[in-house]
This record gives C-alpha cells, structure tokens and sequence, in this order.
C-alpha cells in the first residue's frame, strides 16, 4: 500500500523523556498553524506505593500553554506495557481527540480475559475518540497526516507520519538499540520484521522518533534518527537482514527477557485510553493476576 506522504512539510518536534520509563513523549507542531498534536505521553506511578502523579503530563501541558498551541489530537502509536498513558489527563486540560490503531479491540479481548474484566469493560475501543486503520488520514491544523498499520511488538502499533517526521512507538529502537520484543500476547517476530520493512521503504531522509531509548554502552540518550541510517546501521534489521535471521534472533532474545516492571499497572490503564480502573464501589484499584503473563 502506498500512503500520501509530503517530505516538504517539517513539523516541529519537542521531545520530553521521562528517566523513569526510558519513555519519549512528543509534543509536534503544525508548522503552518499553532495546532498540535501529543504522542505517547506518560502517567507517573509509585507501583508500590500505589500512588499516581502527573509531573511528566504537567510538562507537557506547560509547554503547550507557554507556546500558546491547540492541541488536536491526543495520539498513542499502542497500548504500551511499560508506562502509564496520561491521556484523558491532558484532555481535560487542554481537550484534543484520542486515537489510536483500530487493533485497540484484539487487545482488550485478549487482556479483559487476563484481568478477569466483567461486562461493563467494553472491548469495542469506544473509550477512544478515533480508532486509526492502516492509511487512515487525519489533520494536525493544516498538516496531513497518515498511520501505518505496523503490528508484530503487539496488535495494534500504528506509525505516524506527519510531513517529514514519522513516530514509529515500538517499531524500531535507535540503530545501536535495534527492535522491540515480539513475545507479548498477540506478538509476532515474522510480523514485526515485516512492519520494520514498511518503515524502511519510507523515504531515506524521513525522520524517525524513537518512543523508548535505553542508552546502550552507556552512550547519551537519543531518540531521533532516519530511514537511511536504520537501513544501514540497525543492529536487528540493518544491512538486509533477512526475515529468517531476525525471526531466530528475536525469538532466542525475547526467551531471555523479564516482564516490564509496569506491565500489570499500564495494561490495565492503557487498555481503557487512560483511564485507571475501579472497585465496585466506584474507588481507583488495579488488580494483579497470578501466572497470567
């Protein structure tokens, strides 16, 4: 599938990582209008106090306050499992719609079942404002701008391309980080390597922002990078690589691997667009299975 793409257009983008989740979030601007839209922003946890702040979301705000931005859209590339989405948080302050890939519904099945939610958790994706399928368009101001269907890390990754600048989640890791596990439910390694390979056939000079960074050798965080460089320096996919070699790879590495420290919290909380889940009695809880994940 081709999809509508227009290089000339640079939006501007202003990144905010948050130490604590190896997380960046992005504030991107329309450059021909004061509209904006916020990728992947990040709710505060204390786990173990099972204490919720919003320092992270509360910077983000700021700035676009400070800025005197509209925001627009509300944009999560899927439903993480390492941090918190401070989505409805935002949008009570500053409004904006929420979106995210339309897969949304495959991964409240498979997680309401986990959870053990009862019926009144609805897995139709309705606590989203917009469910995105592969080449959908939607506008930030007077920006174009598509999702790619990019699933594998889990069923309902999305790429944003907004003008020259595409936001890639899960997708791919900087060059030296390579890519995300695949062994999550509804993960696949063939299916990400083959998402990977629709993002490496977007343009060389398209910029590419990172959602995760993990400074390996200790080197400074970074989250931005292009086409051209994933295609000739990433360690997973870089250089042709073939689909079996990664396949192998990815499967051998992802057996390795622990669960995230945040997965219980931000599945349960992602799955509903933000929004912490409650008792009965109408009070915030969250539940931990046992030997579910």
């Amino acid at each position: 599938m081709s999809y509508p793409i227009d290089m000339s257009i640079k939006p501007d983008v202003s990144a905010h990582f948050d130490a604590d989740t190896n997380t960046i979030s992005y504030i991107v601007r329309d450059p021909a209008s004061d509209h904006c839209a916020i990728i992947d922003s990040v709710m505060d946890i204390d786990y173990a106090a099972g204490q919720i702040t919003y320092d992270h979301a509360d910077a983000l705000i700021a700035e676009v306050e400070a800025r005197g931005l509209t925001l627009d859209w509300i944009i999560e590339t899927h439903v993480h499992a390492d941090h918190l989405s401070a989505a409805p948080y935002i949008q009570q302050r500053l409004g904006g719609k929420i979106g995210v890939g339309d897969q949304i519904m495959v991964v409240q099945d498979t997680f309401g079942k986990v959870f053990n939610e009862g019926t009144e958790f609805q897995r139709d994706g309705s606590q989203f404002d917009a469910l995105f399928q592969d080449g959908d368009a939607y506008k930030i101001g007077q920006m174009d701008c598509v999702a790619i269907y990019t699933p594998g890390h889990t069923p309902a990754c999305m790429v944003h391309v907004m003008g020259d600048a595409a936001f890639v989640g899960d997708t791919l890791f900087m060059p030296d980080g390579g890519s995300a596990r695949a062994d999550f439910p509804g993960g696949d390694a063939g299916t990400l390597y083959d998402s990977i390979q629709k993002v490496l056939a977007l343009p060389d000079a398209m910029r590419l922002f990172m959602c995760h960074d993990y400074a390996p050798g200790g080197r400074e965080i970074a989250w931005e990078t292009t086409v051209a460089e994933q295609k000739a320096r990433n360690i997973h996919v870089g250089g042709g690589k073939s689909r079996e070699d990664f396949v192998r790879f990815r499967s051998e590495r992802d057996a390795t691997l622990a669960m995230p420290r945040l997965i219980i919290p931000s599945l349960q909380v992602n799955m509903r667009a933000g929004e912490v889940p409650t008792d009965k009695d109408g009070n915030p809880m969250l539940k931990v299975p046992i030997n579910a994940l």
